[in-house]
Formats: structure tokens, C-alpha cells, sequence
């Protein structure tokens, strides 16, 4: 694994991280929401509440999480392989060019 690899692994890493942190205190605050609009609630039925919804948030979130590190890696192939093409194209043209104004130098020379 090269070094720009390992960033985007470790960036990747953190992202997620902080993504399940902030699903997690979602969840836990919509239960406790949901919890004082039902007044009734014991507090092991709120704590129950509480978990389900932090584990909902959790799911939704690395759901989310994954098909957005999909994406980015899909566009980041993308756009490597249009920088690729147009890398080669730039080539090309600037060894035409050399080629042209050699040529162009040596004419100029034998006459």
C-alpha cells in the first residue's frame, strides 16, 4: 500500500469515527426526545427506547457512511483516469512539438 493509500485509508478511518459518534448522540438525544413526549415511560423503557434508537442512527449511519466512501472511490477512479488521458494527451502533443522544432532546426541549419 503506497503512502497516499494509507492517508486516504487513515482519513477514511477518522470520518467513519467521527460519523458513528455523532449517529450515536443522535440517537441517544431523539430517544430521550421521544422518551419525555412519552411522560409515562419507566426508566428501563426509556432506556430501552434510547438504545433501539442510537442502534437505528448507527445502522442509518454506516449505511450512509459506506455508499458515500463508495462513491468517492468511484469518482476518485474516475477522475485518475481523466487525468491520465488527458497527461498522455499533453504528451503527446509536446513531443510533436519537439519533434517539429528539431526537424524545423536541423532545416534551418543544412541551408
Amino acid at each position: 500500500m503506497t503512502a497516499r493509500e494509507e492517508e486516504r485509508a487513515l482519513v477514511r478511518q477518522v470520518e467513519g469515527h467521527l460519523l458513528i459518534a455523532a449517529a450515536r448522540e443522535q440517537g441517544r438525544a431523539a430517544g430521550a426526545r421521544a422518551a419525555d413526549r412519552l411522560g409515562w415511560l419507566t426508566d428501563t423503557q426509556r432506556e430501552d427506547l434510547e438504545r433501539q434508537l442510537e442502534a437505528e442512527y448507527l445502522g442509518l449511519a454506516r449505511m450512509s457512511w459506506q455508499r458515500t466512501a463508495q462513491r468517492a472511490e468511484e469518482l476518485r477512479g474516475e477522475y485518475e483516469a481523466r487525468y491520465r488521458v488527458l497527461r498522455r494527451r499533453l504528451l503527446a502533443v509536446l513531443l510533436l512539438l519537439c519533434t517539429a522544432l528539431t526537424a524545423a532546426a536541423l532545416l534551418a541549419s543544412a541551408v
